[in-house]
């Protein structure tokens, strides 16, 4: 095959002294191939985005290894020093149970000595929400976790978090992304000074724990009651969630064995994402066998969190991520209630999560605060609005943050919440379930669904542009019959009414999202994956509930519904 000159002498330049020998080595058999392997691995800079990297490991401009992490590290050394000074910076690292997760972030600890930064780094594999707590309990000014999420085993990932908790947003993103492609290799200091990178892990430990439960628990009745099979996934919530909920009370935790060994093949689970069911299905399977009232997993860095639980039948049902926010939401509310509204409370959301999170907020009297997808922009609000008294908000890919002491979705504390709720409602003669179809029949029954698609490559990034430009150019005028009056496209900025061809300006950051609301309330929202080769599609409808004994008629009505939406919009096939 023929190989682009730019791709041979990007691939070209990793033959220099600067780079190991096996990886020249490596760079070299390629050459001598050129294959499409070459191409794929040198056709682009794997970018720092607005919130970091994430990418498939190997060698190569576009893959994840020392160089590109490097590069980033330096990027974000520089930054630092010029926001802070070069003197008393300090940033914390934790890392996942993903192979070379370890070994890369010695790597970036070691960069970040090589420019005077002390570095705290946890001795061993940690959550995603306890570095987010770290970073503000050590005074960091910046964290990092090498995490590539729910992906598959071949990917890793690198994020970044600032000194309030939270995940890089503007400005500091776009000035760290330019610091970072002024750079060249060559420039990566990896000559480490040791004397500045501390391994940390039981103070810190404790403390995140202590947190958690003080956060998470709420004196609820019948938790020795309550019976809960817990599986990590081979990921890192074994370190914490077992601990949390044995210290709030908890005594009956079945954990899925197999489950509990951290490992990066992710060797019993297809994919380790507690968003498919596949995942959780080894725990269905034990929670059946002993009659389980809950089923928790969680994703590898552990901010992700699936819930299966108890549904009019005494089967065990797996809820989607709106589900458990919603309920979550409504009991964090009562809960607050019962210490009295203040008038400055909000929950929040994002652009394409349920709107039962507005009906409700409205129904309580409180805000509700929407942001773009990702909880970067929640923990952002928190910062932005310190006089406002943040209770909980969530989003649709099954995440949720429990008050302000972790800036991002948390599934150790929110794993907790779950069981306060199941316990709280079992006592008092309810379930999990039942207390979700009490919220139907209060702010409507409302109805999502998520379609991925998949486009990998070079090619494939092409096609997810060439589909968000034709719903660009070519909107829908009608879902379902019901006519679209209004199309919000967040790259523009724009909120345009169809009826009345009126446009108003959209106080977000812009993003390449668009949004279709139709006369019934139904949605549409399309979406490039920020961290993953596919474009995503948010279907939500709604409909009246009077009672509950309605609610399976109506959901059948609404599950319709929805599909035949995608059959209109052939994302069906």
């Amino acid at each position: 095959m023929s190989i682009q000159n730019s791709i041979l002498e990007s691939a070209q330049k990793w033959l220099s002294d600067f780079f190991d020998p096996e990886v020249k080595k490596e760079i070299r058999a390629m050459l001598d191939n050129q294959t499409e392997e070459l191409q794929d691995r040198f056709y682009k800079t794997l970018e720092f985005g607005t919130g970091g990297m994430r990418g498939i490991m190997g060698t190569g401009t576009n893959r994840i290894n020392k160089y590109t992490l490097g590069r980033s590290t330096q990027g974000l050394s520089l930054y630092l020093q010029k926001q802070f000074g070069k003197t008393g910076l300090k940033v914390v690292i934790a890392y996942d149970c993903r192979h070379n997760s370890k070994s890369l972030a010695r790597t970036v600890a070691e960069v970040f000595s090589a420019n005077g930064i002390q570095v705290y780094l946890f001795s061993e594999l940690r959550t995603t929400p306890e570095l987010s707590f770290a970073v503000r309990y050590l005074g960091c000014h910046a964290g990092v976790v090498l995490t590539a999420s729910h992906n598959p085993p071949e990917y890793n990932g690198y994020k970044v978090y600032w000194q309030d908790g939270g995940q890089i947003v503007p400005p500091q993103d776009g000035e760290i992304i330019a610091e970072i492609n002024s750079l060249d290799y060559q420039d990566i200091k990896f000559e480490a000074q040791p004397e500045l990178i501390t391994e940390i892990d039981t103070e810190v430990d404790e403390a995140f724990m202590e947190a958690s439960v003080k956060n998470g628990s709420f004196g609820v009745e019948g938790k020795e009651d309550l019976s809960i099979v817990f599986t990590a996934l081979h990921g890192t919530s074994i370190t914490a969630i077992p601990e949390v909920l044995k210290r709030a009370g908890y005594t009956n935790v079945n954990l899925i064995s197999e489950q509990s060994i951290p490992d990066g093949d992710f060797p019993t689970v297809e994919s380790p994402n507690p968003e498919e069911p596949e995942a959780l299905k080894m725990a269905l399977s034990r929670g059946k066998a002993i009659d389980a009232d809950i089923v928790i997993g969680t994703d590898p860095d552990s901010d992700r969190l699936g819930i299966a639980v108890k549904n009019t039948t005494g089967t065990l049902e797996l809820l989607n991520g709106n589900q458990t926010m919603v309920l979550m939401t409504r009991f964090l509310l009562d809960q607050q209630s019962k210490k009295g509204f203040q008038g400055n409370e909000f929950i929040a959301t994002t652009i394409v999560s349920t709107p039962m999170m507005q009906a409700m907020a409205k129904a309580y009297g409180v805000e509700c605060k929407t942001s773009l997808t990702g909880f970067k922009w929640i923990a952002k609000m928190i910062r932005d609005y310190p006089d406002q008294h943040f209770i909980g908000g969530g989003e649709e890919s099954f995440g949720y943050m429990v008050g302000d002491f972790v800036r991002d979705k948390d599934a150790v504390t929110a794993a907790l919440l779950a069981c306060e709720i199941a316990s709280w409602a079992k006592a008092k003669g309810s379930s999990f379930y039942q207390e979700l179809l009490n919220c139907y029949v209060a702010y409507g029954c409302y109805r999502e669904r998520l379609v991925s698609l998949t486009k990998k490559g070079m090619d494939g990034a092409v096609q997810i542009a060439e589909m968000m430009r034709r719903f660009r150019e070519n909107p829908p005028l009608t879902l379902d019959g019901s006519a679209v009056i209004r199309i919000d496209d967040y790259q523009n900025a724009t909120s345009k009414d169809t009826l009345s061809n009126a446009t108003r300006t959209i106080d977000l950051p812009k993003s390449n999202v668009l949004i279709y609301t139709t006369e019934d309330g139904t949605r549409l929202a399309a979406r490039p994956s920020g961290t993953e080769p596919k474009i995503k599609f948010y279907i939500s409808v709604c409909g009246a509930v009077s009672s509950v004994n309605q609610y399976d008629r109506t959901k059948s009505e609404l599950e319709s519904k929805i599909d035949r939406v995608l059959k209109d919009l052939k994302l069906d096939e």
